[in-house]
């Protein structure tokens, strides 16, 4: 680790701690008006479009970007537009590595994940796409929350420099991470929010097709997710720095 990225890892350490109390509004208009254009909004599920309608009202045109990994719900392709025109907003639209998705189909097969995992996939399908939507941005925000996954999102911080992703400069920003679901869903429908219909089908996390499924009553959000793997491994390209070494 370089002096400069202990010293950025100080300073957003103690902006954490400052900020930890603070409501999403609040976070998002630190992080707004500190990297202007140089920031965006990772958007996939119902916290996104939270995020979007709250940065929305901080200023007209917001950054956003999704990533099509060429399977997700014929639901999922129609909401792109619904948040489109309801917030009148460019959307990014970053697709999968055409030539690392080809050669893994060639070889594996369109479902090798259920067998060995979904890494593999994810690698070429959103890993690939998010790195280059964020290669030319200083700073990124996500909806992850705590309470997602107790496995892997139980000690997010509302603002880390991304593990995973960038030179080491990046910043990511997770203005809901000590928000529950009943939270995000009451902003929802006080504010007429548009969410995905897969969500009146008994759909909570939703990601791709083949990798996602209804949750039953009583049954934690994420075990509708790559539901045939180990839940300390639930995490997919996006938030790849959540997962904790084996020791």
């Amino acid at each position: 680790m370089t002096e400069k990225h202990a010293d950025l890892k100080k300073e957003i350490g103690q902006l954490a701690e400052s900020y930890k109390a603070s409501s999403p509004q609040e976070i998002l208009e630190y992080a707004i008006n500190r990297f202007g254009t140089g920031i965006t909004i990772a958007f996939s599920g119902a916290e996104d479009v939270v995020l979007i309608d709250m940065a929305t009202k901080i200023v007209p045109e917001v950054s956003v970007f999704s990533l099509d990994t060429g399977r997700l719900h014929p639901e999922t392709y129609r909401f792109f537009d619904v948040v489109r025109n309801h917030y009148n907003i460019p959307l990014e639209i970053f697709f999968a590595n055409r030539e690392k998705t080809e050669e893994l189909v060639l070889k594996k097969g369109m479902f090798s994940f259920y067998t060995d995992g979904h890494g593999e996939c994810c690698a070429v399908r959103k890993v690939d796409p998010l790195r280059r939507s964020l290669s030319t941005r200083s700073a990124w925000i996500t909806g992850q929350r705590k309470d997602q996954s107790p496995n892997t999102r139980a000690e997010i911080p509302v603002v880390e420099v991304d593990p995973v992703f960038g030179d080491g400069q990046l910043i990511k920003f997770n203005p809901l991470a000590n928000w529950t679901s009943k939270q995000v869903w009451d902003y929802i429908r006080e504010n007429n929010v548009p969410y995905n219909e897969l969500h009146e089908k008994g759909y909570v996390s939703i990601g791709c097709e083949p990798c996602t499924r209804p949750v039953l009553p009583g049954q934690h959000e994420r075990e509708g997710r790559w539901w045939w793997e180990e839940a300390t491994k639930k995490e997919c390209g996006l938030h790849l720095g959540n997962i904790k070494p084996q020791v």
